[in-house]
């Protein structure tokens, strides 16, 4: 009897798949863009053996449930799938910060990945991974090089805005200025920072704190926030399947 569960994170931008075997060890993970055609990305990340039980989450989580994949399917909220893969991977996380593709979470945890508070920005683009690819391009360097990269600039330009559109305009009219583009690329590094640690203490977060998603892949965002929030960064080495991962073990 096949005794697999499978763990999916439909998120705005890419699909995470985690599938535990009866041990709850992880015997697959696998990641795909989002595209236009989600559906489709999920079929091809089953490869036509779905297990029998899937767990979906994030954005997508409905349209998952509604595929027909001939498997059980149930759905958890992000929030929740977040905690518990937080807990399995740190017992010891207190609060997590997860930077995706178009939204942000801060999620407060009690000691078990309990979910005491949280709050979400998932109406506007600043300071997530679409963001800071959008920025990327501006420089003409690829999204993954474009921390490092940042991490070479001198601290103490100010960004002031975080609308994606003007955040451009803004950068270009700095380098028309004369400001050395990697000083500009650690500013914007350094803005969202601000708004990121604004969201945290809101909730009022307690280290160590856990940084998961896409952006979690970034050294200078680690970095940044590490010194912003003056605290213990707990970074998994697949930050952006802590989602997939927690589904699966909700189910």
């Amino acid at each position: 009897m096949d005794a697999r569960i499978a763990g999916l994170d439909v998120g705005s931008r890419s699909i995470e798949l985690v599938v535990l075997d009866a041990g709850g060890e992880v015997v697959r993970r696998a990641k795909a863009a989002t595209t236009f055609h989600p559906a489709e990305q999920v079929a091809r990340l089953l490869d036509g053996a779905a297990p029998p039980r899937i767990m979906a989450t994030g954005y997508g989580r409905e349209l998952v449930a509604g595929m027909g994949l001939g498997a059980e399917v149930a759905t958890v909220t992000e929030i929740t799938a977040y905690a518990r893969g937080a807990a399995a991977l740190h017992p010891e996380t207190r609060a997590i910060l997860d930077i995706g593709g178009q939204d942000t979470k801060a999620i407060l945890l009690a000691p078990g990945g309990k979910v005491l508070r949280f709050e979400m920005n998932d109406r506007c683009a600043a300071g997530t991974g679409k963001f800071l690819e959008h920025v990327a391009g501006v420089f003409q360097i690829p999204i993954e090089e474009f921390g490092p990269y940042a991490m070479q600039g001198r601290p103490g330009l100010g960004i002031n805005t975080m609308c994606t559109v003007f955040a451009e305009t803004e950068a270009t009219s700095l380098m028309a200025r004369g400001h050395r583009p990697e000083d500009i690329a650690l500013g914007l590094h350094a803005a969202i920072v601000r708004r990121t640690a604004t969201m945290l203490r809101r909730i009022g977060f307690t280290p160590p704190l856990l940084f998961a998603g896409g952006v979690a892949r970034n050294p200078c965002m680690v970095r940044l926030l590490a010194e912003a929030l003056d605290c213990e960064m707990l970074t998994p080495a697949e930050p952006d399947h802590v989602g997939a991962l927690g589904a699966a073990l909700s189910a």
